[in-house]
């Protein structure tokens, strides 16, 4: 089995790994409901399913959201 010739220092190490790191989740405003959403992902707003500003599913009539 390989083994390394000498053991990689936790500075150099951690150098290597600066540029690894999460981004910010890319959020968007909806034009025609003005709801706060994840890029790409539909969202519920007042019950109904949206996506790309249409309704996909529509609210439940007997139930009350607001």
């Amino acid at each position: 089995m390989a083994h390394p010739k000498s053991r990689i220092s936790k500075q150099r190490k951690r150098k290597r790994r600066t540029h690894v790191k999460a981004k910010a989740p890319h959020v968007m405003v909806c034009q025609k409901t003005g709801e706060p959403h994840l890029y790409h992902r539909a969202y519920y707003h007042n019950g109904a399913l949206y996506y790309k500003g249409q309704v996909l599913v529509e609210a439940p009539e007997d139930e009350d959201f607001e």
